[in-house]
């Protein structure tokens, strides 16, 4: 059997757009002689659609584009696609997240979502009513099932999922599947396709039964979505790849024994791509044409200017150098050389005169107080006020630079360095946003070397460095992966070797800096737990975790 993925970007809303990219993707099938074609979950509305489910009008819209698929569908070839459907039930929610077969002009099979995830990113019991039966149709002589997305994911104890109460994938294979079609929705970190991978495998090595898993492409918001769709042989080893973060129709044959193909990947790679794509996605699905940022002359502005202009081309990035009194020359002439280097001229405001009006304004009210934090921040608030007026003025996106480490513990400054509409960055690491700039230079040098290796400053005051406030990184970020990842204690922490005041430190950070984070733009998720729609954690609350006894 030849069978073909569609691995398409759609658009949330686009119903039109959708239409259009599913109708081209099937006809191109069916002239490749496909006998099916898969498309990713929800491809007719976009993944995911959260509350747009609430309004009537956006339904009506979903289910007019479905019948139009089923009109205008090549008859020959089996399509099947994902869209919300209502519920026909009296009781539960309203509706379900479903994937509809449509051949020669009938919808002549449907499956519904059943399990539906609510953990990390993901609220679908908010909207979808579950499954209540999983069913197989005939297709020749082939029987087939569908298992939508998380209904694949069932035993996976690596991705911080709940081990659910129903296996669809077994009750399909129990109904006499012979091939198990995966229409998915499933969001890009780094490491995830090894993942997928085990599972497929899982399937075919236990059943004999090949798996085509279709993945969505493109990113919506913070969510990515890497593409990548597999197609396994009978037992589970992987013959077919899509390629990843972009659309791709991928034709192959469901065969016994295939030959296996080496899916391993680079991480920094991915990640690289990833925050291409997100980037790219989010101006072009919000309808902006431009990016700008300013240029410290650190390594977290030079990575996300990179990343801009590899993204969107240098006619569609703008770098300003925003110099105040405390700014090095070489911080000047380091974002110069990597402007020279990408092939941009920055422009550059200085900021001390504004800086000082502030000073003389707020003097009489902090008569008898010392310079200190509050005159730091707003050096960053005049560089965020500059920004985004340049932003109104010419309807350009800000990036903000910020990285994980920093979000984490709230070295950052609201309507400040916070200031913007997308953090690029704001899931890696500070160790990780070296390893990835050293990982773009590994051709040669892109971002300069004097950058990559001097000590981080926010250089808001004189000889100011980030470790005078801040544990050295390669520390903060241990205990911050094992605390925001893995959920690990204070007391655990410590045994494992790190100093108690410097847990107790990081951790009380974190806690205390919740209220700038839901501040925060949309953060572009690459981590199996990034800061934004995935971690929600109350901003008044008692510290807990931040004490040695968990006595009550």
């Amino acid at each position: 059997m030849k069978i073909a993925v569609g691995q398409i970007n759609s658009v949330i809303g686009d119903f039109s757009g959708n239409v259009k990219r599913i109708l081209s993707y099937s006809r191109e099938a069916a002239d490749a002689g496909a006998e099916i074609i898969v498309f990713p979950e929800l491809s007719v509305c976009g993944y995911p659609p959260m509350d747009l489910l609430d309004h009537p009008a956006f339904l009506q819209d979903n289910l007019k584009a479905l019948r139009r698929l089923q009109h205008e569908l090549p008859p020959e070839t089996a399509v099947v696609v994902g869209y919300v459907e209502k519920n026909p039930g009296l009781k539960g929610k309203a509706l379900q997240n479903t994937a509809a077969v449509i051949y020669g002009g009938r919808i002549v099979h449907r499956q519904e979502k059943t399990l539906l995830p609510t953990y990390d990113v993901f609220d679908e019991a908010r909207y979808f009513e579950p499954a209540h039966s999983r069913t197989v149709w005939k297709f020749g002589h082939r029987k087939i099932g569908v298992a939508i997305c998380e209904d694949m994911w069932w035993e996976d104890e690596d991705a911080g999922n709940l081990r659910y109460a129903v296996d669809p994938v077994q009750e399909l294979l129990d109904e006499g599947a012979e091939l198990i079609l995966v229409p998915s929705a499933s969001p890009f970190h780094a490491g995830k396709l090894n993942t997928r991978k085990k599972l497929i495998h899982n399937i075919g090595s236990s059943s004999r039964v090949p798996v085509v898993y279709a993945n969505m492409c493109g990113a919506n918001d913070n969510l990515i979505f890497d593409g990548r769709s597999l197609i396994s042989d009978s037992h589970g080893d992987i013959h077919a790849m899509g390629e990843g973060f972009r659309e791709q129709l991928l034709v192959d044959e469901i065969v016994e024994n295939g030959r296996a193909l080496d899916v391993s990947v680079d991480s920094y790679e991915e990640i690289e791509q990833a925050l291409h794509l997100g980037i790219s996605d989010y101006l072009k699905k919000t309808g902006f044409q431009r990016v700008h940022l300013g240029l410290s002359g650190g390594v977290d502005s030079a990575l996300v200017l990179t990343l801009a202009v590899h993204a969107l081309g240098k006619e569609k990035v703008e770098a300003f150098m925003l110099p105040s009194q405390y700014s090095s020359s070489g911080s000047i002439s380091d974002s110069e050389k990597l402007c020279r280097n990408l092939g941009i001229t920055p422009k550059t405001i200085a900021i001390e005169p504004l800086y000082n009006a502030f000073e003389s304004s707020l003097a009489p009210h902090f008569e008898g107080t010392q310079p200190g934090l509050a005159e730091e921040n707003i050096q960053a608030r005049i560089r965020g006020t500059l920004l985004m007026a340049y932003s109104n003025k010419y309807a350009s996106l800000v990036l903000t630079t910020g990285n994980k480490s920093e979000l984490g513990v709230g070295y950052c400054t609201l309507y400040g360095d916070m200031a913007g509409s997308l953090a690029v960055i704001g899931d890696l690491f500070k160790t990780e946003v070296y390893a990835l700039c050293r990982h773009i230079n590994r051709n040669g040098e892109i971002i300069p070397e004097e950058i990559i290796s001097k000590p981080p400053s926010a250089e808001l005051r004189p000889d100011q460095k980030d470790q005078d406030s801040l544990p050295d990184y390669e520390i903060l970020d241990g205990i911050l992966k094992l605390y925001l990842h893995r959920g690990y204690t204070t007391r655990e922490l410590i045994d494992m070797g790190f100093e108690q005041e410097v847990v107790q430190k990081v951790i009380g950070l974190v806690a205390r800096s919740e209220y700038k984070r839901r501040q925060a733009p949309p953060v572009l998720k690459v981590s199996p737990k990034a800061f934004g729609t995935g971690r929600r954690i109350p901003i008044a609350r008692n510290m807990y975790e931040q004490k040695l006894s968990r006595d009550i």
